[in-house]
């Protein structure tokens, strides 16, 4: 796939920038570059695949004779396109100090090596664009520089930390760290579990209150039922008195 840089505003590529100029019958007729994708109608004409699709969609006729066109019977010529791809062209990049040329088909291959590519710094937070040349040497300066620790410790370094970095004394004080948080959750359950133990002795001790009124309550009530009962012989007795006494 080529880069969107070498293609003209409709479909084919920019004719500028082959090293020698292209065949007026490698043209496309709709968008004025060299073709792309080229694939021939069935009156013969040879558009890129792109500008002809785009035109059909306005009107049904050949740009070049007018004659009915078809979109399902327009054919690829990969032959042809091979052919195109073998041309060389200039880096697109060559305005920024680029002189290297290359078949079209390596077009891509070399943009992502391309010393005079530009591209945006990759560390978060900066916003320079620099040629890839000189990313190595941007990326030495760069405020927003930001790496872990290459040997291993897991600490994020910066320029004004990495030469006063120590893994050893990192990581003890990673480790007193710990250990001190370690030591007030260790606090912070004990104190709970000595809150929940004097929790459950109150409760205890109300359990046992409970009881002890349940059990003089229940005293009580064997206490009156002997009253009633009592009561109850007494009188029972004074009425059988009585009656003997009429008779």
């Amino acid at each position: 796939m080529a880069d969107p840089d070498v293609s003209t505003q409709s479909g084919g590529y920019d004719v500028e920038l082959f090293v020698d100029p292209p065949d007026y019958d490698l043209i496309c007729t709709i968008c004025q570059g060299v073709l792309r994708c080229p694939v021939r109608s069935a009156c013969h004409h040879i558009f890129c695949k792109k500008c002809i699709l785009q035109w059909l969609k306005r009107q049904e006729t050949c740009p070049c004779c007018r004659k009915p066109v078809n979109s399902s019977l327009i054919f690829v010529m990969f032959k042809l396109s091979k052919s195109i791809g073998r041309m060389k062209i200039k880096c697109k990049n060559q305005i920024r100090g680029c002189t290297e040329t290359f078949p079209l088909s390596e077009q891509y291959c070399h943009s992502m090596g391309c010393l005079y590519e530009l591209i945006p710094c990759p560390y978060q937070g900066c916003r320079a664009q620099l040629l890839r040349r000189d990313l190595e040497t941007h990326a030495r300066h760069c405020e927003h520089w930001r790496q872990p620790c290459h040997m291993g410790c897991g600490t994020i370094l910066t320029h004004g930390t990495q030469a006063q970095h120590n893994c050893y004394k990192q990581l003890r004080q990673e480790y007193e760290t710990r250990q001190r948080n370690h030591r007030a959750i260790a606090m912070a359950l004990q104190r709970k579990m000595r809150r929940m133990q004097s929790t459950m002795a109150h409760m205890r001790r109300q359990i046992g209150l409970i009881c002890e009124s349940l059990e003089v309550m229940d005293d009580l009530h064997e206490v009156e039922e002997e009253v009633d009962l009592g009561e109850s012989s007494s009188s029972s007795s004074s009425g059988t008195s009585s009656s003997n006494s009429n008779c």
